[in-house]
């Protein structure tokens, strides 16, 4: 299943696909850091990635030799249920012109990011890479995860049919510098970190939280999943998907408490029981990531931290 013929090397053409991203910044940071300086990063003023033909040209000429898929439409439970029809088609176009664009243009590798979202909503825990299309999804995301598991899906066949070396990486709850703090669009790590923030600085008593508290959810650092794609870039070629994430989950209660903690907000947090949960628990299983010798390293308190370090230097006022 390993094949490291097609690693990369530090002078590779490697195009970061959403650099400008959570996920895709942080991939950057984290080849820039190992040595690898000849990235290509376009932002979409440059190319969109929604342009077939654009995307063709871009390709023809810049000849990436290895590709980071990391370029997404995403947000939270509300804008899922919101822009159901921009979350499928969106998602939909750029993995395809992306995929098919590498295969044609004979790149060597690509590294194509999913989500834990995949996953059916009452799947068993914590959720193994074979639980996925065993069973109905979560309905407030499911255009985004049906998108993500057509991407899937092109990788295997683009496998399977012309031999392309795709390989797929299922995230769980990413966070991190770069995030979206936006009430609207964000998920519910930087939403809560706004949300105290504000509280904080304005001396409310109280702040509210969507949902029971009582939902678990996992949450790796994105400078955590960074290091697991570049390293599974380098090591690991399989139809496989591979989940990458730390293994082990808090209930969002548990999260709020730390996320104040951490802010310094400490007035009253309460739960609006009106408001839905989503997946009552999402818990990866990262037996598979750790047989291919990569463990997650980031403490949650030290990356909540960290990340609320970088939203007082680059976020909303």
């Amino acid at each position: 299943m390993n094949n490291t013929n097609n690693a990369m090397n530090v002078d590779d053409r490697i195009f970061v696909a959403g650099a400008r991203g959570l996920v895709g910044s942080a991939i950057v940071r984290h080849l820039q850091t190992a040595g690898f300086s000849n990235l290509l990063l376009p932002n979409r003023s440059e190319l969109d990635l929604a342009d077939q033909l654009a995307v063709e040209a871009y390709f023809r000429a810049q000849r990436p030799s290895h590709i980071f898929l990391a370029a997404a439409k995403v947000g939270g439970i509300l804008a899922n249920n919101n822009y159901p029809a921009d979350f499928i088609r969106s998602n939909l176009v750029i993995q395809d012109n992306v995929i098919d664009a590498a295969q044609r243009h004979n790149v060597c590798k690509l590294v194509f990011l999913g989500s834990s979202c995949i996953y059916p909503k009452l799947a068993p825990q914590p959720i193994k890479e074979e639980y996925l299309l065993t069973g109905p999804l979560e309905p407030t995301n499911e255009w985004y995860a049906v998108a993500k598991i057509a991407g899937i899906k092109t990788c295997q066949a683009y496998r399977r049919q012309y031999g392309f070396d795709a390989i797929s990486l299922m995230p769980t709850n990413l966070y991190g510098p770069g995030d979206n703090f936006d009430l609207e669009t964000s998920h519910v790590m930087p939403a809560m970190m706004r949300k105290f923030h504000e509280a904080k600085i304005t001396g409310a008593k109280e702040v509210m939280i969507w949902g029971t508290g009582t939902p678990r959810r996992e949450f790796l650092h994105v400078d955590d999943l960074a290091s697991a794609a570049v390293h599974l870039m380098q090591h690991y070629s399989g139809e496989d998907i591979v989940n990458v994430g730390v293994g082990k989950d808090i209930s969002i209660a548990e999260l709020a408490a730390l996320v104040a903690e951490v802010i310094g907000f400490s007035g009253e947090i309460i739960y609006d029981t009106s408001k839905p949960d989503g997946t009552p628990r999402k818990l990866l299983d990262v037996s598979r990531l750790h047989a291919q010798n990569w463990r997650a390293s980031i403490d949650l308190r030290d990356g909540v931290a960290d990340t609320y370090s970088w939203f007082l230097n680059h976020g909303p006022k």
